[in-house]
């Protein structure tokens, strides 16, 4: 009995330690998450901090440990306690290696390991909640905020630990919050990105948040002022900060988390665990890798439909860890840490507030919407004629023919091959009178093997210094397709200069219209360069995050590479969008209209420059899926000009596969089929009579829609909205949109639902609540948010018009510039009150500036009491000559008695009961004056 009794006793006493441990715990958190007495009043400070930590990942390289020992004085009680956390809210403390026991708690953390434990799991070495960090002083009113100092007596285990710290805060505007983080005494490498400022007083404005700050150790959170939720909270895990490693975590409200590209996911992101490197590079899309584009800036949806973002400003090397507290930590390798928290309140708020940072994105020309064509492997001229002419007999549209590097003398840029496209410019001259554009590659590699005096871009590169240098202030010799190259340093004004030089020379032979600018994250076929690079910090950092190859230089440049800015370890994620702004200057001087620039790297911003496409993607199913997120995330990053080769880039296609990728490339902003050299031909000619039906159909139903697409893109370039869009942006109340992403809107409109696997004949389609109707055939579908089994043949995408909406269209033709002067049609989708809108910008497609200068046409539609009424709101001789020829009506509930244009009566109408569709024809009104169509009930 006594034994038992001693066990009871022992069991109540293990029982009571472990809920005084959890205790502790709670109370910790409960510390750290309100801050308490310890918090500076927000009165202090008038506006408050933004959050956006950093992280990394790899295991190749060492970090440095400090001396300190455990945080805590009594190991028996205290560091036992204080580590009993939840494995899901751990942030690990050992990023760089594994570490033995001994190893983690001599860099004062908690080491506790988990007997399920699997790779890539909760960290078994994680810091605890008395880590040693960061104390602040007070904050002080500066002219663009306030800031603060901030110290730490104890070293971190990271070397070159920075001791001392200045904060920033900046409340921009009501809706934006900015906080930086930087070494006072020694000025370090900061993004040369232009930021749009706010004009509002940021001393009285009402923000739509809080903000608390946390002085020892330092940590802040920002709140939601509408119903306290806090969006950011940096004191769940340390800040570190030194020469090489910045480090900061957050918690976050919501698991619905979106964006970190460039990378092969879902919309919404894994949180479980999840670590993503972000470092440009060549690398063909696939799961767990990094890709050609570097975004730093994630949206959360908050559940309720409030969402908000946060947007790092770093360009160097970073890793971000999201693990399923919720929480994300960030760590970049160099720069400082520059932050934006984006309050929203919705989901489209967010992104055009990102965008107002960023800058917006750029006005394409008309012609570059329709459809392009491409390959690597047309030989000649007269090959690329042959496409073109098989094009038009086939009777598909077709706007714009490129040339791969084919073309290239030895494949040198600015050059072309005298034999095989010796007349190219003849053909070029050709294809302009055909009403059609043309487009060439245009690597950033430069030649450096050819005989001195033979290669006029490199020789006259040398003379100017535009290249960028290796450590001993050479050229940086890497390898590409000429084989040895240099590379153009676009951070340079002279190297601009030069490069504008050179594409004016080219542009005089050869008179393209735009230029597709690949390669260029820059990638090289040997690690570094051909000679290697120098064993320095740079080239091997204390921390690598966790990039293909292992190595920063893997498949790029020396990181030691010098540029006019800085070192290519700073610069590297920011050369592809150097690039483009480089080009887009070129060509607005040298062709004096609106550029076309497509590039494969990508950082944000390069929507101010460039289209992008998403590269060298597979031609199998699950490339195509995984297309829609891809193009819906770069929307998010401000390039909504944006596209996936059609039909896929690697490997050989299906007649059935490139089928259904040309019905959902024509809902792609940037259509272009574009093709591998050893693959079979995938141009729409090839295929039989049923499958060429089906593309051109859906070709065809891309061209007549472009009058909306410009539209969405003129408001994409002026207020920041998106093009192609999630359908969560559009029904952020709606949880059944959250994570959808087989299915995309065209602006609030049209919702696009296309076939994804193979032999499918139907498909199922969320609807959100209201009623949606077919764009084919008028059909409505009543729906109270739910997922409907639709019909779709190999003839078919469907696509449905949202209630209460007027879809502007056009009579298709071959091209968009023989396309534009087509009668319009006006698609009107009646609501269940029997309203609708719409609206029409119209220019001429082709001239810079057309909307700052006041150069263009803006017409609104309005629909009620069975009347179409067209107010023009700006008209400026862009809609001289064109007409309105006819009038489709979705619900309308009874057959009209007569139909009225300006009051004349219209005899060409007709009316389906089944479908309830009202469709009027032979009109002649003109789009440049105000006209009204009336139907009688």
């Amino acid at each position: 009995m006594a034994s038992v009794t001693l066990s009871l006793r022992h069991a109540l006493s293990v029982l009571t330690l472990s809920l005084f441990a959890w205790f502790v715990y709670l109370r910790i958190s409960e510390h750290t998450a309100t801050l308490s007495k310890r918090t500076v009043p927000e009165s202090e400070m008038k506006f408050g901090g933004n959050q956006n930590p950093k992280n990394l990942r790899g295991r190749q390289h060492v970090l440095s440990r400090s001396a300190f020992a455990s945080p805590t004085t009594d190991p028996e009680t205290c560091v036992t306690l204080e580590c009993q956390m939840p494995p899901e809210n751990r942030f690990d403390c050992a990023r760089d290696r594994t570490l033995s026991r001994a190893e983690c708690e001599a860099r004062g953390c908690c080491y506790v390991p988990l007997s399920d434990g699997v790779s890539g799991g909760p960290p078994w070495c994680f810091y605890p909640p008395s880590y040693p960090g960061y104390k602040m002083g007070p904050l002080s009113p500066t002219p663009r905020g306030q800031t603060a100092t901030l110290t730490r007596s104890t070293p971190s285990y990271l070397p070159r630990d920075i001791s001392t710290l200045r904060l920033e805060v900046m409340a921009e505007t009501e809706g934006r919050l900015h906080v930086t983080l930087k070494d006072p005494a020694s000025p370090r490498y900061e993004v040369p990105l232009s930021v749009a400022q706010s004009n509002k007083n940021t001393a009285t404005q009402d923000t739509l948040y809080s903000t608390e700050f946390l002085p020892d150790p330092f940590g802040f959170i920002v709140r939601r002022k509408s119903n306290g939720r806090v969006l950011v909270n940096t004191t769940v895990a340390p800040l570190l900060f030194a020469d090489q490693y910045l480090q900061l975590s957050t918690s976050l409200p919501s698991a619905l988390v979106s964006g970190l590209g460039e990378h092969y996911t879902p919309l919404t992101l894994d949180i479980n665990w999840t670590r993503i490197s972000l470092w440009n590079r060549d690398m063909a899309p696939h799961s767990d890798a990094n890709l050609y584009g570097s975004h730093p800036f994630y949206l959360v949806q908050e559940g309720d439909g409030l969402a908000h973002g946060v947007f790092l400003l770093n360009s160097n090397a970073m890793e971000v860890a999201l693990q399923p507290t919720p929480a994300l930590t960030w760590v970049a390798i160099g720069g400082v840490l520059d932050l934006y928290v984006f309050l929203g309140p919705d989901p489209q708020s967010v992104v055009q507030q990102y965008h107002q940072v960023i800058g917006y994105p750029m006005m394409p020309p008309y012609w570059s919407l329709g459809f392009h064509l491409c390959r690597w492997g047309y030989p000649t001229t007269n090959a690329t004629r042959a496409v073109v002419q098989r094009m038009h007999a086939a009777n598909f549209p077709l706007d714009v023919q490129w040339n791969d590097l084919d073309y290239a003398d030895k494949r040198r840029v600015f050059t072309f091959d005298p034999q095989r496209f010796g007349d190219l410019p003849a053909m070029v001259k050709e294809f302009h009178q055909e009403g059609l554009k043309y487009i060439l590659i245009l690597d950033p590699g430069i030649s450096s093997a050819s005989p001195p005096g033979s290669y006029r871009p490199f020789d006259e590169g040398l003379q100017r210094g535009v290249f960028i240098k290796n450590a001993t202030g050479q050229p940086l010799i890497g390898k590409v397709w000429p084989g040895p190259t240099a590379f153009p340093d676009f951070t340079n004004p002279e190297t601009r200069s030069w490069w504008e030089d050179n594409i004016r020379d080219f542009h005089s032979k050869v008179p393209f219209d735009g230029l597709w600018i690949d390669m260029n994250e820059p990638a090289s076929f040997v690690q570094g360069s051909v000679d290697g690079c120098p064993d320095s910090d740079l080239e091997s950092p204390p921390f690598v995050p966790g990039v293909i190859g292992g190595s920063l230089s893997s498949g790029t440049l020396c990181m030691s590479g010098q540029q006019n800015l800085s070192s290519h370890y700073n610069l590297h994620n920011l050369y592809g969008l150097m690039e483009a702004s480089a080009t887009h200057s070129a060509l607005v001087k040298v062709r004096g209209s609106r550029p076309f620039v497509l590039s494969r790297s990508s950082f944000p911003g390069l929507g101010r420059f460039s289209g992008h496409w998403t590269g060298d993607v597979r031609s199998d199913w699950e490339q195509l899926r995984y297309s829609i997120p891809g193009i819906l995330l770069f929307g998010l990053y401000g390039v909504p000009l944006v596209g996936a080769d059609v039909c896929g880039f690697g490997g050989d296609t299906t007649e059935e596969l490139c089928v259904r990728w040309t019905q959902l490339g024509a809902f792609y902003p940037f259509m272009r089929n574009h093709n591998d050299k050893p693959n079979m031909p995938q141009e729409p000619y090839v295929f039989g009579q049923q499958a060429q039906a089906a593309m051109r159909s859906a070709v065809t139903l891309r061209y007549s829609l472009l009058p909306l697409l410009y539209t969405l893109f003129h408001h994409a370039h002026t207020s920041a909205s998106t093009v192609a869009r999630p359908l969560f942006l559009e029904f952020p109340s709606d949880p059944n949109c959250q994570t959808i992403d087989r299915q995309f809107l065209w602006g609030s409109s049209l919702l696009v639902s296309p076939v994804l696997e193979q032999g499918a004949v139907e498909l199922a389609a969320y609807f959100p609540p209201g009623i949606w109707y077919s764009l084919h055939d008028g059909q409505p579908f009543y729906s109270r948010g739910q997922y409907l089994l639709l019909p779709a043949p190999l003839d078919t995408i469907n696509v449905h018009v949202r209630e209460g909406h007027v879809i502007p269209q056009q009579e298709p033709a071959p091209t968009t510039s023989a396309s534009r002067s087509k009668p319009f049609l006006l698609t009107v989708a009646l609501s269940e009150g029997g309203w609708a809108r719409g609206e029409l910008f119209w220019d001429d497609g082709d001239s810079l500036d057309t909307f700052e200068k006041g150069d263009y046409s803006y017409v609104i539609f309005i629909v009620g009491q069975a009347e179409l009424v067209s107010q023009p709101i700006k008209i400026n001789g862009a809609l001289d000559g064109l007409l309105l020829g006819g009038v489709r009506v979705f619900g309308v509930p009874t057959p009209p008695r007569d139909v009225r244009a300006n009051g004349e009566k219209v005899k060409d109408f007709s009316y389906r009961s089944d479908t309830k569709v009202l469709t009027v024809s032979g009109l002649t009104l003109p789009m440049a004056e105000a006209f009204t169509v009336q139907w009688t009930l």
